[in-house]
């Protein structure tokens, strides 16, 4: 039995409220459970200097998680002095991203997609990613609206979960209680049905072929899911 009573391949209920902000191109809060993150996507007239002239543009991404948004008080991170966790996620989100924009359609202009997590309860990443791109999606038909952009550049939704091996059993979407004693555990993100990046580790047992073929499948159902709830949330 998992702690929340959840049968193995079911998720936690997930929300996406749109324009949570007044300012940002893109915005919106996801709710995946007990994790809470603000998405925003503010886009630029310019890009990195190793593109400049190119035509190309950019998606770049940061994260960041308030000071109580885990059980005891963290210290706030100067951007200089990110741990490494926090620079690894934020690369993780900005490459998952990219990997679902046609930089030439979207033109010589960056955006930077803020994910700042308010509550966490495990799968802050996945639900970086997620929400991540609905943000995006949103500045993108700002962009297309005001016709500076001619082409939609966004083809597929890009989404990802959390799916791990937790008491003996395969799982998806873990929480804080599962994530923090699993066996396993993975990060799936795909989109248009191809796996974008995907990351497993052993945390207290190793896994064979068919744990890994079995944990896939969950993702893939999980994302599906999540990939039509962004779809309602942007329509």
């Amino acid at each position: 039995m998992r702690p929340s009573g959840r049968q193995t391949n079911e998720m936690r209920d997930v929300t996406i409220e749109v324009n949570a902000t007044r300012h940002a191109e893109g915005s919106c809060i996801i709710k995946c459970g007990d994790t809470h993150v603000l998405c925003t996507a503010s886009v630029e007239d310019r890009v990195p200097p190793f593109i400049k002239g190119s035509g190309l543009g950019w998606v770049t991404a940061e994260y960041g998680m308030l000071p109580r948004a885990t059980h005891t008080r963290m210290r706030r991170e100067a951007k200089n002095g990110q741990s490494g966790r926090t620079q690894e996620i934020q690369r993780l989100i900005g490459r998952s991203l990219r990997a679902g924009v046609d930089r030439v359609a979207l033109g010589e202009c960056q955006i930077t997609v803020d994910c700042d997590v308010i509550q966490a309860d495990g799968g802050t990443r996945c639900a970086s990613i997620t929400g991540g791109w609905v943000a995006l999606k949103i500045a993108v038909n700002q962009l297309m609206k005001a016709g500076d952009v001619i082409s939609d550049p966004l083809v597929d939704p890009v989404a990802a979960i959390s799916c791990g091996i937790y008491a003996g059993q395969e799982v998806l979407d873990l929480d804080y209680p599962e994530d923090s004693d699993a066996g396993v555990d993975g990060n799936f993100i795909m989109s248009g049905g191809k796996l974008v990046e995907v990351q497993m580790s052993a945390e207290g047992s190793t896994f064979n072929r068919d744990q890994m073929n079995i944990l896939l499948d969950l993702a893939e159902k999980g994302i599906g899911e999540l990939n039509a709830i962004q779809m309602a949330a942007v329509s």
